[in-house]
């Protein structure tokens, strides 16, 4: 399955946000675990909106960038 885009990621059901994302409502992003053709990510202001699916290496090196500080604008 070769999927990197989901048009209604509404039909999903799992999104979970950062435990850094707070509760006012601000500019977040979901993400879904167990989704068998990767990592599916959304913005969380637009619930039915479409989702990008990342695979599941990219996503981990994103996620250890970010924690360990080594990303650049």
């Amino acid at each position: 399955m070769n999927e990197h885009t989901i048009p209604d990621s509404s039909s999903l059901h799992g999104w979970r946000k950062s435990t850094y994302s707070g509760s006012e409502g601000g500019s977040c992003i979901e993400f879904l675990d167990g989704y068998p053709a990767g990592v599916p990510i959304r913005d969380s202001k637009t619930p039915q909106g479409p989702a990008l699916v990342f695979p599941p290496t990219g996503w981990s090196s994103f996620v250890a960038a970010v924690k360990h500080g080594t990303l650049s604008a």
